[in-house]
């Protein structure tokens, strides 16, 4: 029997939004002020800075909808990937958060 061809987005897993924002953001060769310059520029929003960014990309905090937006039109990455990149972040996050609590579980 014949198995159905597996799609493209199994193979290549999605990284978290903390390791494609710099990446992305290098690969386009910004820094983070560089960056977060770009987004209030584009977007007309002088909300986001450089201090963001760095938070963004040490995984203190995850972009919103309305920011994902724009770091996609910024670093030209599509918008699907960015988005699929914060879910990842998040369920790494809801991982990390199970292991500790299973560790203090089985510690007790």
């Amino acid at each position: 029997m014949l198995k159905a061809a597996p799609q493209a987005h199994e193979h290549q897993a999605t990284p978290p939004i903390t390791a494609l924002i710099p990446q992305a953001r290098r690969e386009q060769g910004l820094t983070q002020r560089a960056l977060a310059d770009l987004l209030c520029e584009i977007s007309q929003n002088d909300s986001v800075t450089r201090e963001e960014v760095s938070r963004w990309e040490r995984g203190k905090r995850i972009p919103g909808p309305y920011w994902r937006a724009w770091i996609s039109a910024a670093l030209d990455v599509p918008h699907a990937e960015v988005d699929r990149a914060a879910v990842a972040e998040r369920e790494y996050r809801r991982t990390k958060t199970d292991d500790r609590t299973n560790q203090r579980v089985n510690t007790s």
